[in-house]
């Protein structure tokens, strides 16, 4: 018999009506004669609400305590939804990530999974129940305490539990019909996609695409386990992440056409930092990542200027909280490296163009800045990839250039999309 994995996210159990909706959604695909298994985000923004309350209490939560707080959230829904089943005459289990083998780092908030051991899952399964887990949380064999993996971390649960337990497919539920060529939130005219490449994905999650958590995405490439996105509202067909072969097969059989741009993404969540007369000798660059390294901080663009007078200017780009504490490192070490001031910039945005057709087709660089041009949008900087160009922008033109490149690439629809919840996963 086949297994699929379903995860709902918050927007999906925002309330009382909801998870018995989704209740009515997983009976019905049991009954169909397929085994499933249930992962379960926290209630509506429930995290967001949990996280105000810890601050209220505490200036500086304890990480520990923090991840025990934030998994109660999905506690909650877990039981909920199990509670749900029961009553459309199914058995259902509920488990916490601890309880169902979810085996992480002991990283407090962002924990890595280094192992899924479902037996208990599997059990429920052979026994005629349905299985409903809590996602983002697990456990650290080490330490033995609760971890969290960060937010969207539910998504990255479902593929890492559907790889360990043989999943012909994970199912992504939210509260889009898929994944568009925009956010259809901030471009009412995206487009649904019938299909997009693992590659394709990483790249739009990478670049600020909310529909998808980056961690799953690069897992279910590293087991070529395919992701169906689809919406807890609706039952329209959704988008399927697939490998790069499976998707072009779609496209030799002509059951879709052989995109060249398949999305546009943009990230109002980074700053610029600035750092100012850099020493321009060998082993300076290397000290300033260093630095940034040792805060945890992910550097996603880097740009490096022309060296005057023996010194240089480096300009990277990090999330805003990354930011702060590689601002307040390199402040320590600055005596120690030698520049000679840093410039921090929130006020930016990164804009993304992805596509694989961007490979075989000249000319995508030109419309792509010839569209920004004529949008009036200055770009800062400039990182790109075979699949993929990135621009930094001022935050406030960033709506103005993501739907000037939607439309000069051809990716306006006839008609607005559908938003059920509004609120993301």
């Amino acid at each position: 018999m086949s297994l699929v994995v379903q995860k709902y996210g918050g927007s999906s159990v925002a309330d009382a009506e909801s998870i018995r909706r989704v209740a009515r959604r997983i009976v019905e695909t049991k009954r169909t004669g397929v085994d499933v298994a249930v992962v379960v985000s926290a209630m509506g923004d429930s995290t967001d609400e949990l996280l105000d309350l810890a601050t209220q209490v505490s200036p500086h939560p304890a990480e520990r305590e923090m991840d025990m707080l934030l998994t109660a959230g999905e506690r909650i829904s877990m039981a909920l939804l199990a509670m749900a089943i029961h009553d459309q005459g199914e058995e259902a289990r509920s488990y916490t990530g601890s309880q169902a083998g979810m085996l992480t780092t002991a990283s407090h908030g962002r924990a890595q999974i280094i192992g899924v051991t479902p037996g208990r899952l599997q059990r429920a399964i052979s026994e005629g129940a349905i299985p409903v887990l809590a996602g983002f949380q697990g456990v650290s064999p080490d330490t033995k305490d609760v971890t969290t993996l960060g937010r969207g971390g539910s998504d990255t649960t479902a593929v890492a539990l559907a790889a360990a337990m043989g999943a012909d497919v994970c199912e992504i539920y939210t509260d889009v019909d898929g994944v568009f060529t925009s956010d259809p939130r901030s471009v009412p005219l995206a487009r649904p996609l019938k299909a997009v490449t693992y590659e394709e994905m990483l790249e739009l999650a990478a670049a600020g695409a909310k529909v998808l958590h980056l961690r799953c995405v690069e897992y279910a490439r590293r087991t070529d386990l395919p992701i169906h996105v689809r919406s807890s509202f609706s039952d329209r067909e959704g988008t399927w992440v697939l490998s790069a072969d499976a998707v072009a097969a779609l496209v030799e059989r002509g059951e879709m056409e052989e995109p060249i741009i398949s999305g546009v993404a943009h990230d109002l969540t980074e700053a610029k930092l600035t750092v100012v007369g850099v020493p321009d000798r060998p082993g300076e660059a290397a000290s300033i990542f260093e630095v940034i390294s040792s805060v945890g901080a992910n550097i996603d663009m880097i740009v490096q200027n022309v060296s005057t007078a023996g010194r240089t200017d480096i300009t990277l780009t990090l999330g805003g909280s990354d930011a702060q504490a590689a601002m307040a490192a390199l402040r320590e070490a600055q005596p120690s490296i030698g520049f000679a001031d840093i410039v921090y910039d929130p006020g930016v945005a990164k804009v993304t163009l992805v596509g694989a057709g961007m490979r075989r087709h000249p000319g995508v660089s030109a419309t792509f800045f010839r569209a920004l041009a004529e949008a009036g949008v200055n770009v800062e900087m400039i990182s790109t990839s075979e699949i993929r160009i990135s621009v930094v922008c001022r935050a406030d033109d960033a709506p103005r250039a993501v739907a000037a490149l939607h439309t000069a690439f051809g990716l306006d629809a006839d008609t607005e999309a559908v938003v059920y919840a509004g609120t993301g996963r």
